[in-house]
């Protein structure tokens, strides 16, 4: 059944069928003992609702308007009419945490925070006997049901479409109530210890394996530009002489008190002929 055949078939069962002889007679009475009685049960007749109120007035057991009363004043019969003031401001509780397999069969606990308020004071009073109570319920239900069909990756990863899921479903079951779902979120997700230090071990294997392969690169790299250099400096004798002497002068800027003075090997073997 869609919403609009639902809240039809309140508006049409709402002030439906009469009082009866016998009703109409109490009403009769009791505005006749209004009137006679009109210094004193004027305090009786007046109710003031504040301007987030509204108040649902039943005559009889029945409810006489299709419209809530409110905010301010309006006036009741002593003895045959009774009200309910209805709050329509937002309401925010705390889900509690929840034990939640995921899709993926991993264990974990969930907890968030559902914000709602009443959109029709009537259907709140008449279809349900505690809206905010049932509403509450209703959020733990959801939570477990749509986390159900996430896995893990899903579940750490996508908060904000899952809040919008979950929000989407509260509002549909909660309108035949009167409850108007404003939002919902996700506020933790707590992983056992042991899953925590697996995902741990892998992230750090993985940071491991991509700088060996950083380094990789750079020894690669190097090699070629040390290639490179090789080459050109065998185009020039000299340039390895120069080399030799750039050598040096960084050496002695450290004031090492040993220095090893590389020769070139052709200089050797003139004396070792000799």
């Amino acid at each position: 059944m869609t919403k609009k055949k639902l809240k039809s078939k309140l508006c049409s069962e709402v002030g439906s069928g009469g009082l009866g002889c016998c009703g109409w007679l109490l009403v009769i009475l009791s505005g006749l003992l209004t009137f006679f009685l009109f210094p004193f049960t004027i305090w009786f007749c007046i109710k003031i609702v504040q301007e987030y109120e509204r108040a649902v007035i039943f005559r009889l057991g029945r409810i006489t308007d299709r419209k809530a009363k409110g905010p301010g004043i309006f006036f009741v019969l002593p003895c045959t009419d009774s009200f309910v003031k209805v709050d329509l401001r937002t309401v925010s509780f705390d889900i509690p945490p929840q034990e939640i397999l995921t899709k993926d069969s991993v264990t974990v606990c969930v907890d968030g925070v559902v914000y709602f308020r009443v959109s029709d004071p009537i259907s709140s009073v008449a279809n349900v006997s505690n809206a905010d109570f049932s509403t509450r319920l209703l959020a733990q239900t959801t939570l477990r049901n749509v986390l159900g069909t996430k896995n893990l990756a899903e579940l750490l990863s996508d908060r904000e479409g899952i809040s919008h899921s979950m929000q989407a479903s509260l509002d549909e079951a909660t309108d035949p109530w009167g409850i108007m779902v404003e939002r919902v979120e996700i506020k933790d997700v707590k992983l056992p210890q042991q899953l925590q230090r697996a995902m741990a071990a892998e992230a750090e294997a993985s940071r491991e394996a991509r700088a060996k392969v950083i380094a990789a690169e750079g020894e690669m790299n190097a090699s070629r530009a040390l290639k490179e250099a090789s080459l050109v400096i065998s185009e020039s004798p000299s340039g390895l002489q120069l080399r030799y002497l750039q050598t040096l002068t960084t050496i002695a800027a450290e004031k090492n008190s040993t220095i090893i003075f590389p020769l070139p090997m052709d200089v050797i073997s003139h004396f070792m002929r000799k």
